[in-house]
């Protein structure tokens, strides 16, 4: 006979409920927390917060052209304050969907934990009050 059939099943139920399952939640949190930080590239957008915005920039006139080469300086500054603004915006949007993850699955894991004295309450009150 092999030893897990030899155990009582309440005893094989606390080893996966409180055991097993923890340990995949958290993996499955961690893998959810990592995909939003991949996905909204925080790192990426936080080296590129000035980079021009999709890589728009305008060369300066050789010689001395004083319109042309304020035009393309006012013209690049543009660029690069609209590649800012659009990666402030992702940035925010990334740091709340973090929050929201890390809450999320805060939530859910600690349901998890309490899980069966919430049956229990629940039963309880269904039976007794």
């Amino acid at each position: 006979m092999q030893s897990s059939e030899r155990k009582n099943i309440i005893s094989l139920w606390l080893v996966w409920h409180f055991g097993e399952m923890p340990r995949f939640l958290a993996g499955v949190w961690k893998n959810y927390i990592l995909f939003a930080s991949n996905y909204f590239s925080l790192p990426i957008l936080l080296k590129s917060l000035f980079a021009p915005w999709r890589r728009y920039r305008w060369n300066y006139p050789k010689g001395f052209q004083i319109g042309e080469f304020f035009t393309t300086l006012v013209s690049n500054i543009f660029s690069r304050l609209m590649g800012a603004m659009v990666r402030i915006v992702l940035i925010i949007c990334g740091i709340v969907f973090q929050i929201f993850v890390i809450l999320a699955g805060a939530v859910v894991f600690i349901f998890w934990i309490l899980l069966p004295l919430i049956i229990i309450i629940g039963l309880w009150f269904v039976f007794f009050y």
